[in-house]
C-alpha cells in the first residue's frame, strides 16, 4: 500500500485531464423504469460543462434495458434473457437520442461505443477499442460507452457496468474515475440502518475489513455496492483515483468537494498489455505451483519452468491466459502459457534440461510462462 495523506485529495477529480464517469440505471430512471429526462439533463449539463472546460470525459452509462421498459409496455425490468435483449434493443436508441440532445444543447458532440466482455478479453479487440476511444477523444467527442446488452448473454445476468467502467479507465489511461450511484458513498452497513457511518476515505483492503456490501442492486439495475468496490479496486490497482458519490451530487463531485467516498491509488500504472492481462483477459485454466515456484514467480519475477508445477486444471492452448496458483489454490499471477495443456502435462515437475523429447519429437526448450508474459497479482 502506498503512503497516503490523512485527507482524501478530491482535487484529483477536479483536476483530472482524462476522466471516466459511470452512471447506473437507477440514477437515470423514474419510479416506473423509464428515463427521467430531468436527471439525465442534469448529468449531461454537468459533464458537458466539464468537457467544454478542456477535460476529456468518457461516460459509461447504463440504462438501455431500463429505457426500453416503457416502449415495450412492461411494468418492471424483465427477468428472462430474450425480453432483456428486446428491451435493450428498444431502449439503446432512446438512451442515445436523449444524451445526444442534452449534450448538443451545450455544443458538445457525443459518440456511441457498445462493448461486450469478449471485446475486453480478446487482445486484438481490446487494442481496437482503445484506438477507437483515443480517436474520439482527440476529435473532442464524448464517448458514451455501454455494454451491448442486445447480444450479450452472461453480461446481462451477472455483469454490470461498474467493472466495464474500470476496464475503460484502463483502456484510456484515465487520471481518475467517478462512480455515480443512488447512494452518496460507501457505508459500513446498510445506509438506512441506524448507527451506520459513511466511510470518507479508503486507502486499501484493510479499510474494508468490516464493511458489509452483501446487498443487491436496485430493481432497474444489476450492480450493488460489491461491484462498485470491485471496480474501485481494479482502478486503484493501476494508479487511478476513484470517487464514489451520488448522481445528484455530480456537480460538487466534479468540483472537487469532499463528498462521497474517495479511493486512493494502491498501485502504479503499468504497461497497457499487462493491464489487459491482469484485469481483462479471460482465464482458460489454472496451473498450480509448488512453494519454490511461487517464490520465484512472485518475488524474483522469473519465468515459470515445468519443474515448479504440481498439477494443471482445465484445457488451454498455447497463447491462452492461465492463472498461476499457490499450493492452497490462491491465484498469485496470470500469464500467457507457452504450451497446450496436453503437451504441458508430459512436463509437469521436470527440469527443462532433463526433459525427454515429447511424443511429437519436439524438445521442451521454452518456459511455461515467460516473465514478459506474466503479471503478479
Amino acid at each position: 500500500m502506498l503512503p497516503m495523506s490523512d485527507h482524501p485529495d478530491h482535487g484529483v477529480i477536479r483536476d483530472a485531464h482524462r476522466l471516466v464517469v459511470k452512471v447506473g440505471s437507477s440514477s437515470l430512471t423514474g419510479p416506473q423504469g423509464g428515463l427521467d429526462g430531468f436527471r439525465l439533463q442534469a448529468l449531461s449539463t454537468a459533464l458537458a460543462r466539464r468537457a467544454m472546460a478542456g477535460t476529456q470525459v468518457v461516460l459509461v452509462s447504463s440504462g438501455a434495458i431500463a429505457a426500453g421498459i416503457q416502449p415495450l409496455g412492461l411494468s418492471r425490468r424483465p427477468k428472462d434473457l430474450a425480453t432483456q435483449q428486446a428491451a435493450a434493443s428498444a431502449g439503446q436508441g432512446v438512451l442515445m437520442a436523449a444524451y445526444t440532445q442534452a449534450f448538443t444543447l451545450h455544443g458538445v458532440r457525443v459518440g456511441q461505443v457498445l462493448l461486450t466482455a469478449d471485446d475486453m478479453q480478446r487482445r486484438s479487440h481490446y487494442v481496437n477499442a482503445s484506438r477507437t476511444l483515443e480517436r474520439l477523444l482527440e476529435l473532442e467527442i464524448v464517448p458514451i460507452v455501454n455494454e451491448n446488452d442486445t447480444v450479450a448473454t452472461d453480461e446481462i445476468r451477472f455483469g454490470d457496468n461498474d467493472r466495464l467502467a474500470a476496464l475503460v479507465a484502463h483502456l484510456v489511461n484515465a487520471d481518475a474515475m467517478l462512480l455515480l450511484s443512488d447512494v452518496d458513498g460507501l457505508y459500513d452497513g446498510h445506509p438506512s440502518a441506524p448507527g451506520v457511518r459513511r466511510i470518507s476515505h479508503v486507502t486499501g483492503a484493510d479499510d474494508l475489513a468490516h464493511v458489509d456490501v452483501s446487498g443487491s442492486g436496485s430493481q432497474v439495475g444489476t450492480g450493488g455496492m460489491a461491484t462498485k468496490l470491485a471496480a474501485a479496486q481494479m482502478a486503484t490497482a493501476e494508479g487511478i483515483s476513484v470517487l464514489l458519490a451520488s448522481a445528484d451530487q455530480v456537480g460538487p463531485a466534479l468540483a472537487g468537494e469532499e463528498i462521497g467516498t474517495f479511493f486512493s491509488p494502491t498501485g502504479r500504472r503499468g504497461p497497457a498489455r499487462r493491464r489487459w492481462l491482469a484485469h481483462a483477459s479471460s482465464s482458460s485454466g489454472r496451473i498450480v505451483l509448488d512453494d519454490g515456484a511461487v517464490q520465484a514467480v512472485v518475488l524474483r519475477r522469473t519465468s515459470l519452468l515445468p519443474v515448479g508445477i504440481t498439477r494443471l486444471e482445465g484445457r488451454f492452448a498455447a497463447g491462452d491466459t492461465v492463472e498461476l496458483c499457490d499450493p492452497d489454490g490462491r491465484v498469485v499471477a496470470r500469464g500467457l502459457v507457452g504450451y497446450d495443456a496436453d503437451e504441458l502435462r508430459q512436463l509437469v515437475g521436470r527440469r527443462m534440461e532433463r526433459s525427454a523429447r515429447l511424443r511429437t519429437g519436439a524438445p521442451a526448450t521454452r518456459p511455461v510462462v515467460r516473465r514478459d508474459d506474466l503479471v503478479v497479482l
